[in-house]
């Protein structure tokens, strides 16, 4: 029993008292980079794709062929979903670079961040275009 420790008293533990970034706590003030353009927060230890989906961004680049958003999938490195441009290189995976400080990263695309809704409408009218080709081409 004796080596338990609770998240309300472990140090740097998300949602522990006195962590880096939990709002109230002592040194809230969470560390940021550049990503398009604008400041994005990340806590100590997270990767640049984490730090992008907390801050409400879902997608940062579009598929070749059919334009279709990507961001996060599997978020362990084994796709290239996330890929962005971090301090100039390009392709960098980015549930695998851990934010630092005053990077610029950049969408693959070099497009606008993008939040779950937009997300969700460019996919319908992904779908959508899909079913007019379909229909146009002579399937039933």
């Amino acid at each position: 029993m004796g080596g338990r420790v609770s998240a309300a008293s472990a140090p740097g533990v998300p949602g522990a008292a006195g962590a880096p970034g939990v709002p109230g706590a002592a040194g809230a003030s969470r560390a940021r980079f550049r990503f398009d353009g604008r400041d994005v927060p990340f806590r100590p230890g997270q990767s640049v794709g984490a730090a992008l989906w907390a801050d409400g961004v879902r997608s940062w680049r579009l598929t070749r062929f059919g334009r279709r958003p990507r961001g996060l999938f599997c978020g362990i490195g084994v796709c290239f979903d996330c890929l962005v441009t971090v301090d100039g290189r390009a392709d960098e995976r980015a549930c695998l670079v851990t934010a630092r400080p005053g990077m610029d990263v950049r969408g693959a695309a070099g497009g606008e961040a993008r939040g779950a809704a937009a997300d969700e409408a460019a996919d319908e009218a992904a779908d959508e275009a899909a079913d007019e080709a379909e229909d146009g081409a002579g399937h039933e």
